[in-house]
């Protein structure tokens, strides 16, 4: 695996590049070699964060953890995207297509489906076209954390969330 490390806010130290590639070194024995995982350390205020993703082709893992020790952030992590591999690990490796971004041990290792994803229900609703700015008065409105809407602007389905410090996202699809 490839490391490319950043930071925020943050004197990336050898002592911290040797840390993240040490524990995240452990998820060697998933991926291929020339897999690339990008880590981005960040400081705010007494927040120690370390975002990770990994990208492989048609999907992200990707995980983010926050404590008040960088070090901690860094172990939480890699127990995280180890466990999110191990759960997911059937959906993710789709053998004709992914099975090269990862390692062969792991794709022929069988791990047991701990919570298999179930929909137990599905909602169905009017969509009206909108601007991006009404579909988040609309969320507001609501009291929900994200909003589907028609974007009349550019006549696609779209997704407005709130984000951290009452800040919004925009969600827009881009088909391969």
């Amino acid at each position: 695996m490839r490391f490319i490390i950043t930071g925020r806010n943050i004197d990336v130290t050898e002592g911290l590049k040797a840390a993240v590639e040490e524990k995240l070194g452990k998820l060697d024995r998933f991926f291929a070699p020339e897999t690339e995982v990008n880590v981005t350390l960040s400081v705010e205020k007494e927040r120690q964060k370390i975002e990770v993703t990994i990208p492989v082709k048609g999907n992200i893992i990707r995980s983010e953890q926050v404590s008040s020790d960088m070090y901690v952030s860094i172990d939480l992590v890699e127990e995280i995207i180890e466990r999110q591999l191990k759960k997911y690990k059937n959906k993710i490796v789709d053998k004709q297509q992914n099975a090269a971004a990862f390692a062969q041990e792991f794709i022929e290792k069988d791990y047991e489906d701990e919570d298999e994803v179930k929909i137990i229900r599905t909602k169905r609703f009017g969509i009206k076209p909108m601007d991006p700015e009404e579909a988040c008065v609309q969320m507001e409105l609501l009291g929900h954390n994200f909003y589907v809407f028609f974007n009349a602007e550019t006549g696609e389905v779209n997704v407005v969330y709130k984000r951290k410090g009452n800040t919004y996202g925009l969600i827009e699809p881009e088909l391969d």
